[in-house]
């Protein structure tokens, strides 16, 4: 795939750059590494300062960056400068938490293991690779370069080939703030290039946001290499209402959970598994207010929804659509790929799913969402735990004791009651079975790529 930005929105390539040469990628990997070396001997205090003036270069940043994730990948340009001011937070969180979460914890009763003391520290591990996605461009890299960062972590950066100003971008962002020279570097290489990079000697580990086939990829070189790996792959998160559900909330969130990010987040609400008493109205409501959707420019500030990324990821999307079509399924709303330029897709809302349809397993990334008709709560988690997938997953009830059995009961590594899955820094974030495993944010998300240490003494 070309390193180039192609506008989704008009189909129009609108810059290309060269991938970086074997000794420009070593190079940088011999930067990060020289700055690791420099950076682990800093202290929380002097880190917390860069990472804080880094924020203040983000926020300061926010428009240019914004018009930037919008013609890069077509997010609506409100969103984008949501997605920029989110970065500066998470930044500004481990600023202020990092010493806390990585402080040295002393065991109670050192006489227990016959010590005087005993007490267990976390050390930063060295260079840290992130293979990142171009659906949140920013966020994605952000999640993971501010901890590591304040870990005392260096980080190189593979970004997706469609967000290179991004990648660029972010090449010097930290540097801006203060941080050593070389303690963030892009890497402008295709995926063929990333195993090399793993397999060095000086990347001690790597994490991937990214789909299923690149992560178990990943996860084989850095299981080949003996390295940590943290895997965020995709995900068919479902989204359960129950009798009790305010349904008007309910499919009002539907709505934004669905087709946030023009549909093309993994943590979005992709299957709606609506409980018999309340379907009909869920199904109407939910309809309307996705026909309702204003598609278009996603420069204008009254836009809903813009365009799919790529043109292969609305290809995708179309493809599953007919596939479930020809299989059966209702379309309730959509369905239907606009006839303008650009990468576009109809809000599209389908009913009548039967196992044989690719959308019942595969993962919708985009502006899609499919119905499922259930008798009672046993049938609810039976279709949520189907798929091979694990991220996140919503459940909207007012009753206590559902509300406890769908918290046990669904395979996911979160479950949001009574709202959309969203990812805070207070909040670990990750998933299991084919989602990945590993976690990010929270106190977990820093000391995922330290050496978790322990010191006995006598």
């Amino acid at each position: 795939m070309a390193i180039a930005t192609v506008n989704p929105t008009t189909g129009l390539t609108e810059k290309e750059f060269q991938a970086h040469a074997p000794d420009e990628v070593e190079r940088r990997i011999g930067e990060a590494a020289a700055a690791h070396a420099a950076l682990r001997l800093t202290d929380y205090t002097e880190r917390a300062v860069w990472m804080r003036a880094a924020a203040d270069v983000l926020e300061g940043d926010v428009d240019d960056l914004a018009t930037l994730l919008t013609i890069e990948m077509g997010k609506p340009i409100a969103q984008a400068r949501a997605e920029v001011l989110k970065c500066a937070k998470n930044m500004r969180f481990y600023a202020e938490h990092a010493e806390l979460f990585l402080a040295e914890e002393p065991l109670p009763n050192p006489s227990a293991v016959n010590a005087s003391s005993a007490f267990t520290r976390y050390d930063p591990l060295g260079v840290v690779l992130a293979v990142m996605p171009w659906n949140y461009p920013l966020w994605q890299v952000i999640r993971f370069a501010a901890p590591a960062l304040m870990a005392g972590n260096t980080g190189l950066l593979k970004h997706a080939s469609n967000v290179p100003q991004t990648a660029i971008y972010l090449d010097t962002l930290f540097e801006r703030g203060g941080f050593p020279a070389g303690s963030f570097r892009t890497l402008l290489i295709g995926a063929g290039a990333v195993g090399d990079v793993i397999r060095d000697s000086r990347v001690k580990a790597v994490t991937l946001t990214g789909s299923e086939p690149a992560g178990r990829s990943v996860a084989a070189i850095a299981g080949e290499q003996v390295k940590k790996a943290v895997l965020e792959l995709g995900g068919s998160d479902p989204f359960i209402v129950m009798p009790s559900a305010d349904l008007d909330a309910a499919s009002t969130t539907a709505v934004k959970a669905r087709v946030s990010n023009n549909g093309q987040s993994c943590i979005a609400g992709k299957r709606f598994i609506v409980h018999t008493d309340v379907y009909d109205e869920f199904a109407r409501l939910f309809s309307e207010k996705m026909a309702a959707l204003t598609v278009g420019d996603p420069m204008d500030e009254a836009t809903d929804v813009g365009p799919i990324a790529t043109e292969s990821g609305r290809d995708e999307i179309a493809d599953l659509v007919a596939d479930a079509v020809a299989k059966g399924a209702a379309v309730l709303t959509g369905g239907r790929v606009p006839d303008r330029a650009g990468w576009f897709y109809e809000p599209t809302v389908l009913a009548d799913l039967s196992d044989d349809m690719r959308l019942v397993m595969e993962e919708a990334f985009g502006p899609v969402a499919t119905l499922y008709r259930v008798a009672d709560r046993t049938e609810a988690v039976a279709i949520a735990n189907q798929t091979t997938f694990g991220l996140s997953s919503s459940v909207w009830t007012n009753d206590d004791a559902e509300e406890a059995y769908f918290v046990g009961a669904v395979d996911a590594g979160a479950v949001f009651i009574n709202g959309m899955t969203v990812s805070y820094p207070e909040l670990p974030f990750g998933g299991i079975k084919d989602s990945g495993y590993g976690r990010e944010l929270a106190a977990v998300g820093i000391q995922e790529f330290c050496n978790l240490k322990t010191v006995w003494k006598a």
